[in-house]
């Protein structure tokens, strides 16, 4: 074995290291969390980082009974579908126009839609709740997810518009010439083709959403038949009082869904992030 071989075979094994020591550092506070939410609540009280003594299932019944647990989960899914549907058909129509249709005009626009990414929600959190009052969207799951997509369209534009450098134009030019329409060619030939970095688009907004907080605290908290799950497990928190062992395992009831739709589709965030910086 050559001296650069060794090299880098031991420059290697120390980055594959760091980057465990990396995940343990980021998955330990998930551990506890779960760790503790099947402890009585004075063991948590007594030491934190120790195993429970005996498994407190019951903490998970009293939490999904409490928090009616499967009601806010329909409507965390509502919340979650009507927010992903409008932002991936949006964003990809936008993104189709925006690279096939060059005008004066395209960059401007191009910039004007990804240009919210760089606005902090805290900014303009209390003028949105106003308008959402003003047109009736506050209280309600529908109008929550509608209200997704003019926070998720941006980056799943700027998303999809890199991706789609990478489709030949020739094949739109094919597709008009057999007499097909703009939005029949975008709908049949073009948005198959964008499964991959659908896919990431779906499963990094899904994260998103069916984790939020503050903008469900803001839309939904006044109204009890629409509130989400992650405002369910904050119910158990209080300010003189909280009930660690209850509001732990209600977190991680809560969370759950997005872990394991994330463990068996986080290939495609890779597939579609490479794809777009390879071919874009």
């Amino acid at each position: 074995m050559t001296e650069n071989k060794v090299k880098h075979r031991t420059l290697h094994i120390i980055f594959l290291i760091v980057m465990i020591l990396l995940a343990c550092l980021y998955i330990y506070p998930v551990f506890l969390m779960a760790n503790n939410s099947l402890k009585p609540f004075k063991e948590i009280l007594t030491d934190v980082l120790a195993l429970p003594s005996k498994i407190a299932w019951d903490n998970y019944g009293y939490v999904i009974e409490k928090m009616e647990y499967f009601r806010l989960f329909w409507n965390n899914v509502v919340i979650t579908i009507i927010g992903i549907v409008g932002i991936v058909v949006f964003s990809a129509m936008a993104a189709y126009i925006l690279d096939r249709r060059k005008t004066k005009l395209t960059k401007p626009i191009h910039t004007f839609i990804i240009t919210p990414m760089l606005i902090p929600f805290q900014t303009i959190m209390i003028t949105l709740l106003k308008f959402m009052n003003i047109i009736h969207l506050n209280g309600s799951t529908w109008g929550l997810g509608i209200q997704y997509w003019g926070f998720g369209i941006p980056m799943a534009t700027f998303i999809y518009f890199n991706f789609m450098k990478s489709i030949p134009k020739e094949i739109d030019e094919s597709a008009m010439i057999d007499g097909a329409s703009t939005f029949r060619t975008f709908r049949t030939i073009i948005f198959p083709l964008l499964k991959t970095v659908t896919a990431t688009v779906v499963v990094l907004d899904v994260m998103w959403i069916w984790n939020d907080f503050l903008l469900p605290l803001l839309m939904v908290n006044s109204t009890p038949a629409s509130k989400t799950l992650v405002l369910a497990a904050y119910n158990f928190v209080g300010s003189l009082n909280t009930k660690w062992h209850y509001a732990l395992a209600a977190m991680v009831l809560a969370i759950l869904p997005s872990v394991i739709v994330f463990i068996f589709l986080q290939r495609y965030i890779v597939d579609g992030v490479v794809a777009g910086a390879v071919k874009g």
